[in-house]
């Protein structure tokens, strides 16, 4: 900055106030303005934000700190988020805690705090990282959470109404005729069991009970959603229709159906959950609940912006929740005579 004012000829305050857009009693003259702005792109000139954290100006960083980088549903998470950062002046900054690793989540506190972001995202279930949200709790830095699933409610949060989502597509299959639908219920962090819980209270509600063997747990993989539906197909009276509770196993189910000789949808209709990037690329294209992914972080990173802009704004816990949207393709159709 120094440099720049003797290129520019002016003292080291006017450029400061000019490449930091600060308010000034005595107005600086457009022509002086611009004078600075060709200087420092002449120079090179870019802001270290690290160094501006230990003034104690913002830093245009915001922390992310991602649950699990492997979960395809995260990657749209991510993109979405930079994006959407980027649009407000902010870069972000990805922290990665793995499960098992608790070391590993108490120190990436240390990187995200005060001094390198002005505010953090968490994405995911965090559950099993008290010792990371007890730092976080304790911190000056704002804190948005997303998607916490069975974490305790204890920063601004905003969520998918997973509820409405199944029951959206337990609606549709049972709108096309279906009565015998089964559901695939993935193995989410802690326990999560929102999407199952959903599927046993429609079909309590709308046909008295559950058919036996109908509801099946499994590994939230590719594999388990395969080895799953080849177990339904071994019952007495196989169901006509699959609800998943994640896209990932929606598309083993419609492996397994290929290999088994299982025609989708004549025979078999399948509804996932997530509407992750595949979805719309399987053979055939999987219907599905498409997770309001814009409408969540677009909340999110506002709504991080202002707390990092007005500190008297209530960071206490809240929750907003957002209804996923019905996306129709060619998995789902009127179940076979």
């Amino acid at each position: 900055m120094r440099d720049i004012a003797a290129a520019a000829a002016v003292s080291q305050s006017t450029v400061s106030r000019v490449l930091n857009n600060a308010p000034t009693k005595v107005p600086i003259a457009p022509e002086t303005r611009e004078r600075v702005i060709q200087a420092s792109r002449r120079l090179g000139y870019r802001p270290n934000p690290l160094a501006r954290g230990l003034r104690g100006a913002a830093t245009n960083l915001i922390g992310a700190v991602v649950r699990d980088f492997s979960d395809l549903f995260y990657a749209g998470v991510i993109e979405a988020l930079v994006v959407e950062s980027m649009a407000h002046g902010y870069n972000v900054v990805l922290g990665h805690v793995q499960h098992g690793r608790l070391d590993e989540a108490i120190s990436l506190t240390a990187v995200l705090e005060t001094r390198h972001t002005d505010a953090i995202v968490l994405l995911g279930d965090m559950q099993d990282y008290p010792e990371l949200l007890a730092d976080l709790r304790n911190s000056s830095v704002p804190v948005v959470a997303l998607w916490q699933g069975t974490s305790p409610l204890e920063f601004p949060t905003a969520d998918a109404d997973d509820r409405a989502g199944i029951w959206a597509g337990l609606d549709h299959l049972t709108a096309l005729g279906h009565r015998r639908i089964a559901f695939l219920s993935a193995e989410l962090p802690n326990g999560y069991r929102v999407r199952e819980d959903a599927y046993l209270d429609f079909l309590r509600q709308r046909f008295g009970a559950i058919p036996e063997g109908y509801l099946e747990q499994c590994p939230n993989t590719l594999a388990g959603g395969d080895f799953a539906l080849r177990r339904l197909m071994d019952l007495p009276e196989p169901p006509t229709a699959v609800a998943t509770s994640t896209d990932l196993v929606g598309v083993g189910v419609l492996h397994a159906a290929h290999s088994l000789g299982v025609t989708v949808p004549d025979r078999l209709s399948v509804v996932g959950f997530d509407d992750i990037l595949i979805a719309a690329h399987t053979v055939p294209a999987l219907t599905t609940l498409r997770m309001p992914i814009s409408e969540i972080v677009r909340h999110a990173i506002a709504r991080a912006v202002g707390l990092t802009r007005d500190p008297h704004v209530d960071r206490g816990p809240s929750l907003d929740v957002f209804k996923p949207t019905l996306i129709v393709r060619d998995s789902t159709a009127a179940p076979p005579p």
